[in-house]
């Protein structure tokens, strides 16, 4: 029986208002109805697949999709084969799509196997040879006049497994047979063309004539990748454009970030959890930086070189943390960190640096990726220097700050 003292806390747990409307939009697992920034690759694979309904049979298409972690190669595919069989069913065609993980089926018999269950071939799982199911599944399309686009996604990791003869196999699979309706096309799926070198020359050229690649995503495509999902997960009034642009910048590529939506998509839920748990109804920027602190590896690199950092570097990075807490903002201009930093000095009676040598501290903190320092841009009057931390929480690291200056001064620093 459950204690009363236990029900309430899972009463209070599972009843009280959530900030989510849908945290299943914010998972790996999800496929949204829109692909924001990836229209361009979508439109190539349907070019290379409208065979299927133009001339359907008339050859096996094979294309290859690289890009690295995060770059929407998975969820590119996806999409297309949801949608392309729509469309291709709207038509009168029987195209089904056909998604295989090869991390989960390493060798060349499971992933036939699971291509056969995909498409509900009634083909025995055991008492064949990968041969005899492979010619069964054909028999069957045939049959039941169909045809499958098949996506291997992590071929490379396939390949490096299963060896030269599976992929051949499955690359190859109507070269040693004569037929006259090909039904089977495939989409190979990698991080790189480094595993290609596993292929015959014909058909390593073959597929990097017929390569899509997708590149790490910028900023301005993360913040519209986020905000979509945003509107999807998140109830109105839950958060704002400043925390997806916080994001975003985090983030992208063209800001020292990895361009991988995946990771931004994580902070995003992570940012919203961790803003419910500590009852508040909206996402601020300090659980965007506390979801980034979970999620980052540099944070361990980044207190080394805080350790390292001279007395007034730390000062002025106290004062950086100050300004950012009490005003909310993902980043505040270097005159009012100089501002602040004079006050700081004056409450530890130490004397504050000149601004050419603030401006010093500045750079090398950034070039120690402790903070961010970028120029301002259009909306700003005048040129201006801003900067910003994208970890923390703020609280902590100001008390971590706090607690080293006195290190530091106790031993004699200036």
């Amino acid at each position: 029986m459950v204690s009363e003292d236990v029900w309430k806390i899972i009463e209070e747990e599972v009843e009280k208002p959530s900030i989510f409307k849908s945290k299943e939009s914010l998972t790996p697992e999800y496929l949204p109805d829109t692909l924001p920034h990836r229209e361009k690759e979508l439109k190539e694979l349907a070019s290379y697949f409208k065979h299927l309904v133009t001339s359907p049979g008339s050859f096996s298409q094979r294309v290859l999709i690289v890009g690295g972690v995060g770059t929407g190669k998975t969820a590119t595919a996806r999409i297309f084969g949801r949608d392309f069989t729509r469309y291709a069913s709207s038509k009168g065609y029987k195209i089904r799509y056909v998604h295989v993980n090869c991390h989960s089926n390493r060798t060349l018999y499971n992933v036939v196997s699971d291509i056969a269950r995909q498409l509900d071939a009634p083909i025995p799982s055991r008492g064949l040879s990968v041969r005899e199911m492979f010619d069964a599944l054909l028999n069957y399309l045939d049959e039941t006049d169909q045809y499958a686009i098949i996506a291997l996604d992590e071929f490379h990791y396939f390949a490096s497994l299963a060896g030269r003869d599976a992929v051949y196999f499955i690359a190859r699979s109507y070269d040693a047979i004569d037929v006259p309706v090909k039904r089977l096309n495939y989409i190979f799926i990698s991080q790189d063309t480094a595993k290609l070198s596993l292929l015959d020359p014909s058909l390593e050229n073959y597929l990097l004539r017929h390569m899509i690649k997708l590149e790490p995503y910028s900023s301005t495509q993360l913040f519209d990748i986020l905000r979509y999902r945003a509107s999807k997960a998140f109830y109105e009034g839950t958060y704002d454009d400043s925390v997806l642009k916080f994001i975003a910048e985090y983030e992208g590529y063209d800001k020292g970030g990895g361009g991988n939506a995946r990771h931004a998509i994580e902070i995003l839920m992570l940012s919203g959890v961790i803003a419910e748990n500590e009852g508040s109804r909206r996402i601020n920027l300090d659980h965007v930086r506390k979801a980034i602190m979970k999620t980052s590896r540099e944070i361990v690199s980044i207190s080394e070189a805080i350790n390292y950092s001279s007395l007034h570097e730390l000062l002025i990075l106290l004062s950086i943390v100050r300004i950012l807490r009490r005003t909310g903002k993902p980043y505040v201009k270097i005159g009012d960190v100089e501002k602040e930093y004079e006050i700081v000095c004056e409450s530890l009676n130490t004397q504050p640096r000149k601004h050419t040598q603030v401006y010093e501290y500045i750079i090398n903190l950034k070039k120690a990726g402790v903070i961010e320092a970028r120029l301002s841009g259009k909306g700003m009057r005048g040129r201006t220097t801003l900067v910003g931390i994208n970890y923390g929480p703020l609280d902590l690291l100001e008390q971590y700050l706090i607690d080293l200056v006195k290190k530091k001064m106790a031993l004699g620093a200036q």
